[in-house]
């Protein structure tokens, strides 16, 4: 009865959240589908046709470049703490604690920090660049504290008959560790996309709202979500923000989609 009880409830749980989620995706579609337009990808944004397309350029440009930051840095040191760093140090410790709770802070106050050190101390002003390295320590604790979970994930016998069969250190984390940790390595990364793509209240104060197409990392922008915000705050386009909405749904699922793919490819090869 108890097992019945315990396997209902999770069923209920699953089907609760996924009825939650179904209904948020079909409300956005269903409000903004309509309102999708050719007006709505002219490269140059205007008052009466809100362009969204300088929004998807500066997105993309964030994303790739706050990843192509953040990832390394966030990957090497989960390896160093899992397969370098003696386990059970107490500095060890220290840093997974402080990587938790610079997880767990809000987003504005990264943005205040990324306003008043690169915008201002730096006087990198209100540009992509100062937008990308806000958001790329941001994301950086959830991509160590995943890729450390992955690593732990491993079993240790791995590396024992690894060691055992002769191969040194580097050679078992290229060849053993990692095609079996990659998934987990991914999630993060996927993880952390999402929080770059979906954020707004960090890129405000870094990035800027400006319209216009950036022509190069220190201008000004918003991205795709930043520029839903301010269409739906000023009441003018709602409509348009729904269907900015939609085409942002789009978006994530493509790069998710790209993103599973390649890790399935290159965990093929290094297998």
């Amino acid at each position: 009865m108890k097992n019945k009880l315990l396997r209902g409830a999770v069923y209920l749980a699953a089907g609760l959240t996924f009825s939650i989620l179904l209904y948020i995706v079909a409300f956005v579609v269903i409000k903004g589908l309509p309102h999708i337009k050719p007006s709505l990808f002219a490269f140059h944004y205007t008052t009466k046709n809100v362009s969204l397309m300088p929004a998807i350029i500066s997105t993309l440009i964030t994303v790739t470049l706050a990843l192509a930051i953040a990832t390394p840095i966030g990957v090497f040191t989960g390896f160093y703490l899992v397969e370098y760093a003696k386990r059970g140090a107490k500095w060890v410790e220290i840093i997974r604690i402080a990587s938790d709770t610079l997880a767990g802070i809000p987003s504005i106050v990264y943005g205040l920090f990324g306003m008043l050190f690169f915008v201002i101390a730096l006087k990198l002003q209100y540009s992509l660049l100062a937008g990308i390295l806000t958001v790329s320590i941001m994301v950086l604790p959830l991509i160590v504290r995943s890729t450390e979970e992955a690593l732990l994930s491993v079993n240790d016998s791995l590396r024992a008959a690894s060691f055992g069969l002769g191969a040194g250190k580097l050679r078992t984390i290229f060849h053993i560790v990692l095609p079996v940790a990659l998934p987990g390595i991914l999630s993060g990364v996927i993880l952390a996309m999402g929080r770059i793509v979906g954020e707004t209240a960090a890129l405000m104060y870094t990035l800027g709202t400006s319209t216009d197409l950036p022509k190069s990392l220190l201008s000004s922008g918003r991205t795709l979500a930043l520029h839903m915000y301010v269409l739906s705050s000023e009441g003018f386009h709602v409509e348009e923000a729904y269907a900015t909405g939609v085409v942002l749904m789009a978006i994530i699922l493509v790069i998710n989609g790209l993103s599973m793919t390649l890790a399935k490819q290159v965990g093929k090869k290094m297998r």
